[in-house]
């Protein structure tokens, strides 16, 4: 089973060397526009073979698609990170371009893949993706509220003392600093719910530490995170490629599904070998919805500006 990345950066190579240590897939292509650099990383993945103990190819690609062919699963990373005095409207022109020319040349070599979306601003890019590839809803899905979760149930784990093994939690909504929704009351500690172990104030700063994660590490790298993100990728490629039906929250396409249409946004779902296969409804309170219809408002806005490019 071959599995594609798009973007040899920190995120791609880390979400190639996952699957491969993880045994996801027989083959991970890495593909990348800049000349040899593709090429590289999968060389210096491949010479880790026989000491990690893999048996995955990884082949490196500049920029011929032709090499991803036949892929089950197409994760796109390429992008850049907004830069200082960029406008978002500058930063969702030029990733927009980016996001639509690969989708484009992903299916023309793989038409039946299910393709996540890693770059930013995930939730427009993963609606970019569904609008403009004309897919089945089922096999467009953004990444983000993995790795929100697995912030979440580490501030948690954190907080309690506990392993974070044994803390679930899960982070919906948007895959932005104020856009995402950690679901404190339903968080637990081996099943009981954690505001049995420590103080709402407590809680209230998990979730706001949460919701600054990814902020807290680039102030801290100069750069965005990839350990994390590499590995809530590999996860999600884990239950397509061998049909887990593992429940994760995912940017996916919403048409009346709690309260919202016509918007990708972060709910949990299934994931398995058709890609998302169906939307677990966790019945939010009514604080809980106004912060998700607030979270939709704000994608919204941030989805206005491809209707304005157009």
């Amino acid at each position: 089973m071959k599995v594609s990345v798009i973007g040899a950066g920190n995120v791609g190579a880390t979400c190639a060397e996952y699957i491969a240590l993880n045994h996801i897939a027989s083959e991970v292509v890495i593909l990348d526009i800049k000349e040899n650099y593709a090429e590289g990383k999968a060389l210096d993945l491949m010479q880790t073979a026989t000491l990690n103990g893999f048996n995955t190819r990884i082949v490196g690609s500049t920029n011929d698609y032709s090499k991803t062919a036949n892929s089950k699963a197409v994760v796109i990373t390429s992008g850049i990170p907004r830069k200082p005095g960029m406008t978002r409207e500058e930063l969702i022109g030029i990733n927009a371009g980016i996001v639509k020319t690969v989708t484009d040349n992903v299916l023309k070599h793989s038409p039946d893949a299910i393709i996540i979306v890693v770059s930013n601003p995930m939730d427009t890019m993963t609606y970019l993706a569904l609008k403009e590839s004309k897919l089945p809803k089922n096999r467009i899905i953004g990444m983000g509220g993995i790795l929100d979760s697995a912030r979440f149930k580490y501030y948690l784990s954190m907080a309690l003392n506990a392993p974070a093994s044994d803390i679930n939690g899960v982070v919906i909504g948007g895959h932005g600093d104020t856009t995402m929704i950690p679901l404190t009351r339903l968080a637990t500690n081996t099943g009981v719910p954690v505001s049995q172990f420590i103080d709402a104030q407590t809680l209230k700063k998990v979730a706001a530490d949460t919701m600054v994660g990814g902020a807290t590490l680039t102030g801290m790298l100069g750069t965005s995170a990839w350990y994390a993100p590499g590995a809530a990728v590999a996860a999600l490629v884990n239950s397509i490629i061998n049909d887990q039906k593992k429940s994760f929250p995912c940017c996916v396409y919403l048409d009346g599904e709690y309260g919202q249409k016509d918007i990708c946004l972060g709910v949990p779902v299934v994931v398995g070998k058709n890609g998302w296969e169906s939307i677990v409804d966790y019945k939010l309170s009514a604080e809980e919805q106004a912060a998700f219809n607030k979270s939709a408002d704000a994608v919204r806005s941030m989805n206005s500006v491809l209707n304005e490019m157009k």
